[in-house]
């Protein structure tokens, strides 16, 4: 069990670009296939992890191992989803210079994985929609209308003002329990 954890969160660790948002849908793949909690489980994992200071994949991974291996599921879990990243920095910094020297090729490397990492984000934001409900599939027939609302509220709020997203967060919560309460 420890070893199958440290495998797919290393193996997640080492094949993501783009931060944890675009790990996220890889992290829900591996979860659902070898049966490690249930899709409402991994969805409050997200959220929390979320909202919890630190990297959304490693709390994820942490949430994860724990649920599967207890702490020392979470301690694995988080060294296997962080350690590719400490060794692809330590192999760029000792051949600083050779990727210095081919920096036009790894622009063009970074400028095909952009696109890639936007979609993986894209998607990790539509399922959690989904999962919760604010949306049914790709489908607009039963959306929650007033959550839709609170997104583009929200975003507005983070393209226009200078709120800090802490800010944002608050006011969102009390607006919840002011609509839905």
């Amino acid at each position: 069990m420890y070893w199958n954890l440290f495998l797919t969160f290393f193996r997640i660790g080492l094949v993501s670009f783009g931060g944890g948002y675009a790990m996220l849908p890889l992290i829900e793949y591996e979860v659902k296939s070898n049966n490690w909690l249930t899709t409402q489980q991994l969805t409050d994992a997200i959220a929390i992890a979320g909202m919890s200071p630190g990297p959304i994949a490693t709390n994820s991974a942490v949430f994860v191992g724990y649920n599967v291996g207890g702490i020392l599921g979470a301690i694995i879990s988080a060294i296997a989803i962080s350690f590719p990243s400490l060794i692809i920095v330590v192999l760029i910094a000792l051949f600083v210079s050779k990727v210095k020297s081919n920096h036009s090729i790894i622009s063009y490397v970074f400028y095909g994985l952009r696109p890639v990492i936007t979609a993986l984000i894209v998607y990790a934001a539509i399922n959690f929609a989904i999962q919760n409900n604010i949306i049914q599939g790709i489908s607009l027939i039963d959306v929650d209308w007033i959550s839709i609302v609170f997104v583009f509220i929200a975003l507005a709020m983070l393209l226009f003002t200078k709120l800090s997203p802490v800010i944002i967060i608050f006011l969102s919560g009390l607006a919840g329990i002011i609509v839905y309460y």
